[in-house]
């Protein structure tokens, strides 16, 4: 009976030790997120196709190979392989996905660019920090700002980024192969 308790409490050590070891490879995931090259090309997606997915409007109309293009600019930054010809979707793609290029790219550009917006807050906050978020004292205005704005929002950023850009290459896929 010694022995059967032994082993229930090893089992129970083990699955409590594996929960810690998950949660913190969570948690490590999350912050190291916004410095990945991950990140940072799908960033650079984001931005990156309204300008090129307008551009290729005019330039599908004229015969150029568009979709060949954006089926590259998808491999290149968001490491996903679209099968299709060279000619295949390229203008439907530009005019549908426009307005999801554009939804992306003004949310994309407004996130990150509150992160150093509100870590230097002091910069931008004036004589009156009395009813700033989490004033009336200097330090704590600079403090909220700082880890709910700054902080906060660069540990979130990569997470939105990333789901939007997998709503990116779904369009893509629709319209492209």
């Amino acid at each position: 009976m010694n022995g059967v308790r032994q082993a229930q409490a090893q089992t129970q050590e083990q699955e409590q030790t594996q929960v810690h070891d998950t949660v913190a490879v969570r948690i490590w995931r999350v912050a190291r997120a916004p410095f990945t090259s991950a990140t940072w090309r799908r960033t650079a997606y984001a931005l990156l196709a309204l300008p090129i997915g307008l551009a290729c409007v005019p330039l599908a109309l004229l015969g150029a190979p568009t979709a060949r293009w954006q089926r590259g600019l998808i491999r290149r930054f968001l490491c996903t392989e679209i099968p299709g010809t060279a000619r295949a979707g390229g203008l439907p793609h530009a005019l549908l996905a426009t307005p999801l290029n554009l939804i992306t790219a003004f949310i994309t550009l407004y996130g990150w660019a509150i992160v150093p917006m509100n870590i230097g807050w002091p910069l931008r906050a004036g004589d009156d920090y009395s009813s700033a978020w989490g004033g009336p004292t200097f330090a704590g205005a600079w403090a909220f700002h700082a880890v709910l704005g700054g902080i906060g929002f660069l540990l979130l950023m990569p997470w939105v980024v990333r789901g939007l850009t997998a709503v990116q290459v779904r369009v893509a896929r629709s319209l492209l192969s």
